[in-house]
């Protein structure tokens, strides 16, 4: 195997996987998502790796780059922020490698949106609030089906993370209370999570343009709105007294 697609993580170079970080050390070649990667990463590089910022090539560059490398014999690996999975625009690729017989493995990392919840302290499931969470986009150049749309997902008043949408705020606001959500839902944006310039914002949907007004914030954010932010809720059944499970008897 001479080819990875390697999540980084969220931003802090320590939230990579330690796969990840191992590959990064081994690897030959590295075509990292410099636009969004924290370049920190490329600290793990060994000595005379051949790095490429992908932010300023198109598909075929990458998949030449891999190409090339494979026919040396060496190790590459394309580095995506995050978890590659989520808006990392890799399925194409992988299709790419595979109509040229490349094979290839993909090794997981940390969303955005979980390192959101960490700089957020807060659990989206909460029993009684919330039991789903919907991760999605609003509609921009990419376009979106109108059942995933954000008023439509809005109806099911679920926890929503919200990627790629800081600079439509006031459409995304619009959107949700159309689609069901009250005025008065928390909402909490949350600037590169994890990094050192981290920045949350917390308000309501009816609050929250003005909020982060004249704040810096930019295209990195990540918006998370629902009730589990700002709520009393039912604790969970688990380690309850008075429950048992496979592990536990009840001890009341």
């Amino acid at each position: 195997m001479k080819v990875f697609i390697v999540g980084a993580g969220p931003g802090d170079p320590e939230l990579i996987t330690v796969k990840g970080q191992k590959l990064l050390s081994e690897a030959d070649i590295i075509i990292y998502a410099g636009s969004l990667v924290n370049p920190a990463l490329l600290d793990y590089a060994k000595e005379g790796c051949e790095i490429h910022n992908s932010a300023s090539m198109t598909l075929p560059q990458v998949i030449e780059v891999i190409k090339n490398g494979v026919a040396q014999d060496k190790m590459v690996v394309r580095l995506h922020t995050g978890d590659p999975s989520i808006y990392g625009a890799i399925q194409e690729q992988m299709d790419a490698l595979d109509k040229l017989g490349i094979e290839y493995k993909v090794v997981p990392g940390v969303s955005s949106f979980l390192a959101t919840a960490a700089a957020l302290k807060q659990e989206y499931t909460l029993p009684g609030i919330s039991q789903t969470v919907i991760i999605t986009r609003n509609e921009g150049r990419t376009p979106v089906p109108d059942r995933e749309k954000l008023r439509s997902l809005a109806e099911h008043q679920a926890t929503m993370c919200i990627f790629l949408s800081i600079t439509m705020l006031d459409k995304v606001v619009e959107e949700l209370i159309a689609g069901g959500y009250e005025p008065d839902t928390p909402i909490a944006i949350v600037q590169r999570a994890s990094w050192p310039e981290e920045k949350i914002v917390r308000a309501t949907l009816a609050t929250i343009c003005e909020e982060i007004a004249g704040k810096g914030i930019d295209r990195t954010a990540m918006i998370v709105v629902s009730r589990c932010l700002a709520a009393d809720y039912e604790l969970s059944r688990l380690y309850a007294p008075e429950f048992s499970h496979m592990f536990r008897e009840a001890s009341k």
